[in-house]
Formats: C-alpha cells, structure tokens, sequence
C-alpha cells in the first residue's frame, strides 16, 4: 500500500474533477505540505494526479505524456501502452507510484503491476488515504445534491480528517 497521498477522481453530472492532498511525507515525518500531485497534460485537455515516490511519479507523468502524443490524446490508448511498459520495462518495474488520469470521456486507475482500471461509478481514489476518500465519495454523491468539485472536496477533507498522510491543502483541477 501507498502510504503518501490521497488523490481522488469524480465524475459526476457531466464533469470531471481531479483533486489530491498536498502533503509529502518521509517515513512518520511531514516534509511540506503544499505539493503539487495533480496536474494538467496533452494541452490541458487531460488530468493526472499520482500516488506514491514523487520523482517516480515526474517519471511516469514524463512516459505518459509522450504516450498521449504518441497516440494523439487517445486516453485509453496511452494509458494501456503505458501499463504495458511499466510492467514489462526492467527500469520501470522499479516505480513505486500509481497514476490516476481522466479526460471528458474517460478515467483509469494505471499501476505498475499492468492494470488499468476504468471504475464503474466514475469515482476512482488512490493513496494511503484513498479508500477514505472513496467511500465518503460515494456516499455524498448518492445522499446529496453536490457537484461533482464540491464532492470530490468534501472527499478529500474527510480523508484528511482520518488519514495521517493526507492534509487538508487540497488541490482540484476540473474539465
């Protein structure tokens, strides 16, 4: 299990939010707590937000975003090339990140043990704080009115609020 993060992913009334703590944490100990895990790629048309070894994350980010080129924004595409390299690279196999990545259509899970995962209710969270998230997730989107930011924030605070590596200094980026 990651023990570093939470990001969160909610797809819910037509859009899509992307949202991630900003903490960084070495063993038991905070090293900053305004990181940046989530960021926009292919000219801001796709979100991708990682869990896990931060310089193995810049890796993966780097990989990925030559796979969207590669595949001219193809998500599902890039994103399954991309598993594929990860779990078949002897460098790569090394990563210890996951990556979450959504556009207007889609959203997938990507790990380094070849999976690629597209969720069935549109909500996907990873990091040692992700099962929080999810589950608080899903119970607003079923039980409220909110949108799908407000979600994906109420998510993250819940998170922070029972998670030790998650924080409250979250940030969103929305398609």
């Amino acid at each position: 299990m990651i023990r570093s993060t939470t990001v969160i992913c909610v797809r819910h009334q037509g859009d899509v939010v992307l949202a991630g703590d900003g903490q960084v944490t070495m063993g038991q100990t905070v090293l900053k707590k305004s990181a940046q895990k989530i960021r926009r790629l292919h000219k801001g048309v796709v979100l991708a937000g990682f869990a896990g070894s931060t310089s193995d994350a810049f890796a993966l980010f780097s990989r990925f975003e030559v796979k969207l080129e590669e595949y001219r924004g193809n998500l599902s595409r890039a994103a399954i090339e991309l598993a594929k390299d990860w779990r078949m690279d002897k460098a790569l196999r090394q990563l210890d990140a996951m990556l979450v990545v959504a556009d207007k259509e889609s959203s997938f899970l990507i790990s380094g043990t070849g999976d690629v995962v597209e969720p069935d209710d549109g909500i996907i969270a990873i990091g040692s704080g992700g099962p929080y998230a999810l589950a608080a997730a899903r119970a607003l989107i079923r039980h409220t009115g909110l949108s799908a930011r407000e979600v994906a924030l109420e998510a993250m605070k819940i998170s922070s609020e029972i998670c030790v590596y998650t924080n409250d200094h979250i940030t969103v980026e929305e398609l």
